[in-house]
């Protein structure tokens, strides 16, 4: 039995500039902590730092995958034959289906740093989500990829 590749991965990582703001949060920590002595100005610039960090690190920590035959982003676990077609959105369109065009029924896996995403819809009958809204930055590889996984996971793909 061979094993399949995983044809997917993404990790939306949080943009460079809040390293930034991870370590100017750490420095207003040392600053509020500066009359009480060097050490606790020490403390507090590497303690703020660090908590900044692991939050803007937790934050971008979300990824969007394709493994056995399901599509894995964020929370949300959708097996690929549940999965109809799906739409690369541009910046302005991918703004347009975050903000007036959207519905309030969606999963959005959202990202505002992320200019661009994928537009999937959902064809379970069971399930009331109509479509899932993903930020990515490579929209053709993932909508490429779900074609892929979905040919595959299709009755007779084996045959």
């Amino acid at each position: 039995m061979q094993l399949s590749a995983q044809p997917y991965e993404e990790r939306l990582t949080a943009p460079r500039s809040w390293w930034l703001i991870s370590f100017l949060i750490g420095v207003s920590f040392a600053l509020v902590l500066l009359p009480f002595g060097i050490l606790p100005m020490l403390g507090g610039l590497v303690g703020g730092t660090a908590v900044a960090a692991v939050v803007a690190s937790s934050y971008g920590s979300v990824r969007i995958r394709i493994v056995n035959g399901s599509l894995i982003a964020g929370e949300a676990k959708v097996p690929v034959t549940a999965l109809g077609e799906s739409e690369i959105l541009d910046a302005e369109e991918a703004r347009a289906w975050r903000t007036y065009k959207a519905d309030t029924r969606a999963f959005l896996l959202l990202r505002a740093y992320i200019p661009t995403a994928l537009r999937v819809m959902v064809t379970d009958p069971e399930d009331p989500t109509p479509y899932l809204y993903l930020s990515t930055r490579e929209p053709e590889r993932l909508a490429e990829a779900l074609r892929t996984a979905r040919e595959a996971a299709a009755p007779g793909a084996n045959a």
